[in-house]
């Protein structure tokens, strides 16, 4: 009850010095959009690919079927991977050469037996060969054909029951066989001619596919750090060797102070992040429902207490004021960068890719991104809700040390 009693004595305190500067407070959350604005414009044109000089893919057909064929149809003519990709049929040995002479970024090839492995229901794979010359445009080529093989793939389950029942009837192998290939067409067509491979394709390179969408996202993302680190140490008040001894008479410990700055930064800035994401919500031209509402929500605060509690553990264990405004810009900038707010995931070595699950704020942008730009219905909360209860555990065990240590 005391320490209940005494947060609530600071909470109502920390929002009294919010008020009383109310004039300079302004410029403390429009400083950030400006400047963050402007870094994300430069950044889109870095990474906004040309139209001009699209990747190029060489495709092999080794298995000559109608269902191959019919496949490399839909990828060179279609379109459906829009202008970022020129591909184009060819022999093994031109598309050999082609990786050697640098004119092809990656080749895909469809293996012999192909279509008979697909009615039979044995695994079919499409081999993906980069040129090592141009790493980030062959993981771009292999990330489109494991999205195209993953439905492709899943077809097979359709196709091996229809084969199955239809061997149960009277009719011959060759009508069959026709009515499979059908059925395969209209699941290709389902799947690829209506954009669902594109779609996931573009859920893992959307800063190149729709680069504003994707950095009006980051630069929000930036712009909420920002507001946490700054005004969470606004509200920082160092004091004095007997205010200290003074406020340890009446049962005032430092994470009662703590809890209540977090208390009031992270309702201040979630209030004005919101409002942010959902202003933006209209420029980005996304639908939002009750459903999104509430899991952007729920991610937002995830992170919000997340960060701040990483940026109270930093001040329980640095004395040093102006050491510990270091440290925590310093981790802050870590946090964005590792998040890929400002440099893409994509471009980052597949090794580093791997530990990127393991940072909350890859975490909370991954499935903010996700419900933003491409309308999923779900988010995994448990990662982040796992890492929260962590640093919550940190900064109250550091805390009590601390308060031990120092009696």
């Amino acid at each position: 009850m005391h320490f209940i009693k005494h947060t609530r004595l600071f909470i109502a305190n920390n929002f009294k010095q919010i008020r009383r500067k109310w004039l300079t407070l302004p410029f403390l959350f429009v400083y950030p959009i400006v400047m963050t604005a402007l870094i994300a414009i430069i950044l889109m044109t870095f990474f906004t690919p040309s139209k001009q000089d699209p990747i190029q893919v060489g495709i092999v057909d080794q298995d000559q079927s109608q269902e191959t064929k019919m496949i490399m149809k839909i990828l060179i003519d279609s379109g459906q991977f829009g202008e970022l990709f020129q591909m184009d049929q060819m022999t093994a040995s031109d598309a050999e050469q082609g990786l050697v002479d640098d004119q092809l970024s990656a080749t895909i090839t469809f293996p012999k037996n192909f279509t008979s492995n697909l009615y039979n229901g044995v695994s079919v794979e499409l081999p993906v060969v980069g040129n090592p010359n141009e790493p980030i445009n062959s993981r771009l080529v292999k990330e489109m054909v494991n999205s195209a093989a993953r439905h492709i793939g899943a077809s097979q389950a359709n196709i091996l029951t229809i084969n199955y029942y239809a061997k149960q009837t009277n009719m011959d192998a060759e009508t069959r066989n026709d009515m499979l290939f059908e059925q395969f067409k209209d699941f290709l067509f389902y799947t690829l001619s209506k954009d669902e491979a594109a779609i996931e394709h573009e859920l893992s390179n959307a800063v190149t596919a729709s680069p504003l969408h994707y950095y009006v996202a980051s630069g929000w993302f930036v712009i909420t750090t920002i507001w946490m680190l700054l005004l969470y140490n606004m509200l920082y008040k160092e004091n004095t060797y007997r205010m200290k001894e003074r406020m340890k008479l009446y049962g005032v410990n430092a994470l009662q102070q703590i809890s209540a700055r977090i208390f009031v930064t992270f309702v201040c800035v979630t209030i004005l992040s919101l409002l942010l994401l959902f202003g933006l919500q209209r420029f980005l031209g996304v639908p939002f429902y009750l459903e999104d509402c509430a899991r952007l929500g729920l991610l937002v605060c995830l992170y919000n207490l997340s960060l701040l509690v990483i940026l109270a553990i930093i001040e329980v264990l640095i004395t040093s004021q102006r050491f510990r405004l270091l440290v925590q810009f310093i981790v802050a900038a870590f946090l964005i960068l590792a998040s890929g707010a400002i440099v893409p995931v994509l471009y980052f070595p597949i090794a580093l890719q791997q530990w990127l699950s393991y940072i909350f704020s890859y975490e909370a942008l991954h499935w903010i991104q996700e419900i933003l730009l491409h309308e999923r219905l779900y988010a995994d909360y448990i990662p982040l809700s796992l890492m929260l209860g962590v640093f919550i555990s940190i900064l109250a065990a550091a805390s009590l040390w601390k308060e031990l240590t120092q009696k």
